[in-house]
């Protein structure tokens, strides 16, 4: 159960009210009890990266569509910012590139940046490497778990001046979130900006789980076993706050999307923050 998450709709609102549910969505959740066993959960955690790595077998590049409206959402990252005392590229690093839905744009604009770009699935690597958009004089593409391995052992500490974690920090389990976001904090200069976006909590994507997905409150479990947490404002606040980083904006993003399969107008929330370190 993916999210169309780049779809936008005509009419989307910001602020900090989390979405209220209907009575019939509160006892849907509140009948939602039971959790996947222990075994199946260390099973799950374990077996992470071959099943992200499976989905980009089975799904390639054609699954997630590029994020041009990356741009309009995070004025950081167009070249009309740069004054004319800028002097070279500035470096920007997106954790959980994928098949680089989010760098290809950016390229293709010719966006003032050199990329880093990191993915825990060697495959979606591959497929990055293999676009004819890539090139390694403008970006560094490289697989990496960074709940396990130290970025600063691939870049630098203290040279990236953007770094983007979109739609990446729900995929972890929520024991390792805090440790992604130091590792993402010691490659980051001082002033350096995250620029973040996620699923917010009452997700559409997360009402529609049938019972038998829930590995704890607010996480779960898809078919192909890659995971998702649904995230409050204030958890994305309390976890960057505890890597260090000092909040710029931070609040929901909450749309309806219009399902013409299905003939249904459904409800879509966000978490979108920056954070400077």
């Amino acid at each position: 159960m993916y999210s169309n998450e780049e779809e936008s709709s005509p009419v989307a609102t910001w602020g900090h009210q989390a979405r209220i549910l209907s009575a019939d969505e509160t006892r849907a959740l509140e009948k939602d009890t039971c959790v996947v066993s222990d075994f199946k959960q260390v099973k799950l955690e374990q077996e992470a990266q071959r099943n992200w790595d499976l989905f980009y077998k089975r799904n390639t590049t054609k699954f997630f569509k590029d994020r041009h409206w990356t741009t309009r959402e995070f004025q950081e990252l167009c070249d009309s910012i740069f004054t004319e005392n800028d002097s070279g590229k500035r470096s920007l690093l997106e954790v959980g590139c994928g098949v680089g839905n989010f760098i290809f744009p950016l390229i293709e604009a010719h966006a003032n940046f050199f990329i880093y770009a990191c993915d825990f699935s060697k495959r979606a690597v591959e497929f990055v490497k293999s676009n004819p958009l890539y090139n390694p004089t403008v970006c560094n593409v490289f697989q990496c778990d960074v709940t396990k391995d130290d970025l600063s052992q691939l870049i630098s500490e203290e040279t990236v001046d953007i770094a983007s974690i979109v739609f990446v920090l729900s995929s972890l389990h929520p024991d390792t979130m805090l440790f992604a976001l130091t590792n993402i904090w010691k490659v980051l200069k001082p002033g350096g900006v995250v620029l973040f976006r996620d699923y917010g909590r009452y997700d559409q994507a997360m009402l529609r789980f049938s019972p038998g997905h829930k590995l704890m409150d607010n996480f779960y479990v898809r078919q192909d076993g890659t995971r998702v947490f649904f995230f409050l404002e204030e958890d994305v606040s309390n976890l960057f706050t505890k890597a260090g980083f000092k909040t710029v904006t931070n609040g929901y993003v909450k749309r309806q999307t219009v399902n013409k399969k299905e003939g249904i107008s459904v409800p879509r929330v966000f978490v979108q923050a920056k954070f400077v370190k």
